[in-house]
């Protein structure tokens, strides 16, 4: 633990003393006793106030029996985390009905249900020591979480944080020592706006009288709409938002992520699960989208945390003894675990796209202070993103992941072929671009050689280790051999990896590797055949290449309802991911599967904005682009039709969340082309969006569509409810009861005014649901609602 940060209480504090191995190179461990620090001041004006410390809140036993009451055969288990042997696992499954926490051994069937309750797990987490599981929980299905504890016998349960009213916690890292696990607090800076369309004299469809809710008033950041220009070239140098803590700054300018001046206020603790230590603030940051301690050096001088809104993630490198940032350093999306320190903390890995298309491993080699010395990139691959990393906790190595247009391909680095200084140790100094630090520069996409098992062109079939470049430093590596197309995570058993995986043909399962080599199934895992009820296998969809009407090639996965004749035109439904940034890939959807057993195709693409593809792709949305991403759907279900595999007359469109949103505006930008649509929790009007979202949503979805003040007439123009008039095509709207990302209101207002204008429009509100649907009862009512809805519109 990190003995120096402030403390709220004004409690005397001491951290055990860690026995995890040897501590940094030169630097003096902060894990030993320190005096008492008072609590901290008021701030000043222009500083964060820092939070109050999330209080422990015991909870009655809840632990289960073996099996759960009610067993789905066709179930998933998914978010391993091992314990200390790694012998044994905790996960979540969703074998009685709703995701929960189950332990269980990796060789053996005995599972245990430690928590029945009714709230869905999202998160897990195995102390170092092996004394405590952490697990992140869902209350009511809702999008505000707390994290718990548990013993890994299923007693001593309680609440570390998010108990209080309007509160949300996310769990972090483990000290090595188990002594603690990081925490961050979110605590809402302002109350939601009213809901305009709760007043009896609401203007029509839209954001007619331009007036910002409250909780924008004064608060115009420094948000700023970014074009889709090649990220292989330094950017321009945007301000930080600066973290704080006591009177404190403890970040950097010169980073990317802009401030935004509204959001959630979030605090970092580190707590003692056994209640005995106060908890101790690490940084606190207002207006925040994001804040996540990924990682803490063995000695407990180094944190790593993960800052800012979506598309402008950071890392950032804070000392705990003093609270100064040493580094800065832009980062990709996706996987909140961005990388971690080297058992010595002479050495950061990080998964980042600084100014580069793709995202890469980057290593920096750090000083007795936790500056880096000098960045390279310890490996890539040529137009595939790195999107899990996991080091060892013994710094012998390193898995990383790589998405292979919507496949996963895994690969383990030998990171003890580094040494403590960092795999291509660059040895130059001096303040690079993309780096608010002392020391060190991100080499760009062109300077540095792509190193990878695909990344040179001298890589031979058939080996697994990485081809040398002539000159250059390499980093041994072999590969593993997947059974199934999409690793979901990565983490430790012991000396072996485990793996979450799924695929086209199977649930989501946990697989360890007994030899380091081989995926094992865990025997609790559903098996392959049992993915669907017998009778009818899962489809296995074929990859399409459609190109948009300005030129943009676009991708995409088609599922082909058995029992039709090749070359016999089908109807189809076009199904539209979230995101926007999310990517479809070719994982078993048991919404599809009932969909293609009503004799209904489905096309799933990845329009512009979405992963996968590099990031001047997620960025061609953005601003006008967006328009460019409706006309994309469109050209999706033109590519289907004169492929020959869809009916024209018989195309319907259908997504979630922003896919939600894009199905309302492909309707109505396009009512001609749909038989009819489907939204699921989708943005009908961005300006209520705005006024109803949580506060961090809000900070990152400005990113992505646009300030609500500053943007409105764009998000006017780009809201379906200003074009509601020339909507034809009967839609069906769900949504979550409990869902505070999108709220319920962006879609009980495009069926009244559907209706209004004499449309056929439905709406299906799920109980005890949020954004997801985590509950079986409720995800049957919706895979079947849907289903039944296309297959009656869709059917003549």
């Amino acid at each position: 633990m990190a003995a120096d940060a402030r403390n709220l209480t004004g409690e005397p504090f001491v951290a055990p003393s860690p026995d995890a191995g040897p501590v940094g190179a030169g630097r003096p461990s902060t894990a030993r006793p320190r005096p008492a620090v008072p609590p901290p001041p008021p701030a000043p004006a222009g500083r964060t106030a820092a939070f109050a410390a999330p209080a422990r809140v015991p909870l009655p036993n809840a632990s289960g029996p073996r099996e759960a009451t009610t067993r789905l055969i066709a179930h998933g288990c998914w978010y391993p985390s091992a314990d200390p042997s790694g012998t044994r696992v905790a996960f979540i499954c969703d074998r009685g009905g709703v995701p929960q926490l189950w332990t269980g051994p990796v060789d053996g069937e005995a599972v245990h249900l430690l928590d029945d309750g009714p709230d869905p797990v999202t998160e897990v987490s195995w102390s170092p020591d092996g004394r405590w599981i952490a697990y992140t929980t869902a209350p009511g299905g809702g999008e505000h979480t707390r994290v718990l504890c548990v013993r890994p016998d299923g007693g001593d349960r309680h609440i570390l944080a998010g108990a209080e009213p309007g509160s949300s916690a996310h769990l972090g890292r483990w000290a090595y020592d188990g002594s603690a696990v990081a925490v961050t607090v979110a605590v809402p800076t302002a109350a939601p706006g009213p809901d305009a369309t709760a007043e009896a004299g609401a203007p029509g469809p839209g954001a007619a009288d331009g007036r910002l809710p409250g909780h924008w008033q004064d608060r115009a950041g420094d948000t700023k709409l970014l074009g889709p220009a090649p990220h292989t070239a330094p950017g321009p140098g945007l301000p930080s938002p600066v973290l704080t803590v006591r009177t404190t700054a403890i970040g950097a300018p010169g980073g990317t992520a802009p401030a935004a001046g509204f959001g959630d206020g979030l605090s970092a603790y580190l707590i003692d699960p056994d209640g005995v230590a106060a908890p101790v603030l690490l940084a606190v940051e207002k207006d925040a989208a994001t804040l996540r301690v990924c990682d803490l050096s063995r000695d407990g001088a180094l944190a790593l945390l993960r800052r800012g809104p979506r598309g402008r993630r950071e890392a950032v490198v804070l000392r705990t003894a003093d609270l100064e940032t040493t580094c800065v350093m832009p980062v990709a999306d996706g996987d909140p675990w961005i990388g971690g320190f080297s058992p010595r903390a002479d050495t950061l890995w990080l998964r980042s796209n600084a100014h580069r298309e793709f995202a890469v491993l980057l290593a920096a080699g750090l000083d007795t202070e936790g500056r880096p010395r000098g960045w390279s990139v310890a490996a890539s691959r040529d137009n595939s993103d790195l999107e899990l990393l996991r080091c060892a906790r013994d710094g012998g190595c390193a898995v990383l992941a790589w998405n292979v247009r919507g496949v996963s391909e895994l690969e383990v680095l030998d990171t003890s072929a580094a040494g403590g200084s960092g795999p291509g140790r660059s040895a130059a100094g001096g303040s690079g671009p993309g780096v608010s630090a002392v020391g060190g520069s991100v080499p760009d996409a062109g300077a540095v050689g792509r190193r990878g098992r695909n990344g040179d062109a001298a890589a031979r079939p058939g080996t697994d280790m990485v081809p040398p470049r002539p000159g250059a430093d390499t980093v041994p590596s072999r590969s593993v051999s997947l059974p199934h197309e999409v690793v979901t995570r990565v983490t430790a058993a012991g000396p072996r990896p485990l793996l979450a995986l799924s695929g086209s043909r199977r649930r989501p399962g946990i697989w360890w590797l007994p030899d380091g080599a081989t995926p094992v199934r865990t025997p609790w895992s559903s098996r392959d055949e049992d993915a669907v009820p017998p009778g009818r296998p899962p489809v296995r969809p074929d990859p399409l290449r459609p190109v948009a009407r300005d030129g943009l090639p676009l991708h995409g996965w088609y599922y082909r309802a058995p029992g039709r004749a090749p070359g016999e035109p089908a109807p189809c439904v076009i199904h539209l991911h979230g995101g926007p940034e999310d990517q479809e890939r070719p994982v078993l959807d048991p919404l599809y599967h009932e969909i293609l057993g009503r004799g209904v195709d489905v096309f799933a693409p990845d329009v512009r904005g979405s992963s996968g593809y590099g990031r001047s792709f997620v960025d061609a949305d953005l601003g006008r682009g967006r328009f460019a991403a409706i006309d994309d759907v469109a050209d999706c279900a033109a590519h289907a039709v004169l492929a020959g595999l869809a009916d024209p007359a018989r195309l319907a469109v259908m997504g979630r969340s922003y896919g939600g949103y894009l199905t309302y505006a492909s309707l109505v930008w396009h009512p001609d082309l749909f038989r009819t649509g489907i939204a699921v929790c989708g943005m009908s009007d961005l300006a209520t969006f705005f006024e109803g979202t949580e506060p961090w949503i809000a900070q990152s979805a400005a990113h992505k569509y646009g300030h609500p003040e500053r943007d409105r007439e764009l998000l006017r123009a780009l809201s379906p409810m200003s074009r509601i008039d020339a909507l034809r095509a009967p839609v069906l709207a769900v949504h979550g009861e409990h869902d505070t990302n999108v709220p319920p209101g962006e879609s009980e207002q495009f069926v009244r005014a559907a209706r209004e204008r004499g449309v056929t429009a439905e709406l299906l509100t799920l109980p005890d649901e949020g954004h997801e649907f985590l509950r079986a009862d409720n995800r049957r009512l919706f895979r079947r609602a849907a289903a039944d809805w296309l297959q009656r519109q869709l059917s003549t």
